[in-house]
């Protein structure tokens, strides 16, 4: 399969379909980068954004610029030997597998605490010190400091290995308790404990309206409910875009699996991170009304200059 070179690199085969491939993930992780930056720049300048929702809309951003950056040097270290055809695994590559598994956890965290702080703003709202800045601030530290715990054990025992097909340093796929609890920590607990709250607070909502409440109350409780709705949306799109990744470890207990299974899943994680981005914008009104108040700005200056 490979030739031995100085330096232990090998030669490796090469298909036709890597360096497009390469090209387009690395694309696609900068124009996720761009976005995520000028939300967060948004949200640091526009005095509307500084409240504690959008703190937490913030800490998504800043893990979504951290991921992208990791992500992008992986995609360059891939290009790079793909480029030259070798196989060739740095002193880092190992450190950006960890950090990788790491900072996945951080994001989809960030979504969950989101949804978290909607859900006790209705279900508990007399109890302020859970929705102060500082409370928040406490819980980003903690998914933070878990995110970058959890996987630790993965970088002293060498299981994130070097795999020569995809140019990636991962946990290899098979049946094992790393896999399941790597998977458990950055994926399936925070993803299945958003859509749990988002199906609460329904069920929550529901019952409030056979009673009577205040109105005021009602009405910001199903304003918190459209937000975490849009949670909800944002954490489908993620859970769909990164199924042939949950598809191949689910395969790898039973089957085996295609050579290049890293490369294959990875394309739709990195692909899908603009949406996830633009999803983001989209479902974020204190973020949107900014731009779109520049956007008017600029034709209403220019057809003043003109008469």
């Amino acid at each position: 399969m490979s030739r031995v070179l100085g330096n232990n690199s090998l030669i490796t085969n090469f298909e036709s379909w890597f360096i497009p491939i390469d090209i387009l993930t690395i694309v696609c992780i900068l124009l996720s980068v761009i976005l995520a930056m000028i939300l967060l720049l948004i949200i640091i300048f526009d005095k509307t954004c500084h409240t504690v929702p959008m703190m937490l809309v913030a800490n998504s951003c800043f893990a979504g610029i951290v991921f992208g950056f990791l992500i992008f040097s992986i995609r360059l270290f891939t290009l790079e030997n793909d480029l030259r055809r070798i196989a060739y695994k740095d002193f880092l590559c190992s450190f950006r597998g960890y950090f990788g598994y790491g900072i996945c956890s951080i994001q989809n965290c960030s979504y969950l605490l989101q949804s978290i702080y909607r859900f006790v703003s209705v279900v508990y709202p007399t109890r302020l010190f859970y929705q102060s800045a500082r409370f928040q601030l406490f819980l980003i530290c903690l998914t933070w400091i878990f995110g970058f715990l959890y996987p630790i054990a993965f970088l002293f025992t060498g299981e994130i290995v070097y795999n020569v097909d995809n140019q990636i340093c991962q946990l290899a796929l098979q049946l094992s308790f790393s896999i399941i609890y790597m998977a458990s920590c950055a994926y399936i607990i925070p993803v299945s404990m958003t859509m749990f709250i988002y199906l609460k607070l329904v069920r929550y909502i529901h019952q409030m309206s056979k009673h009577v409440v205040p109105m005021n109350r009602l009405l910001r409780a199903q304003r918190e409910l459209k937000m975490v709705r849009r949670l909800f949306i944002l954490v489908t799109i993620l859970f769909i875009l990164c199924f042939p990744y949950a598809m191949f470890i689910f395969m790898s207990f039973f089957w085996s699996i295609p050579k290049y299974h890293f490369r294959i899943s990875y394309v739709f994680i990195d692909v899908s991170y603009v949406f996830v981005i633009i999803a983001l914008l989209q479902f974020t009104d204190p973020l949107k009304t900014p731009i779109l108040r520049r956007i008017n700005r600029r034709p209403n200056m220019a057809v003043a200059t003109m008469t």
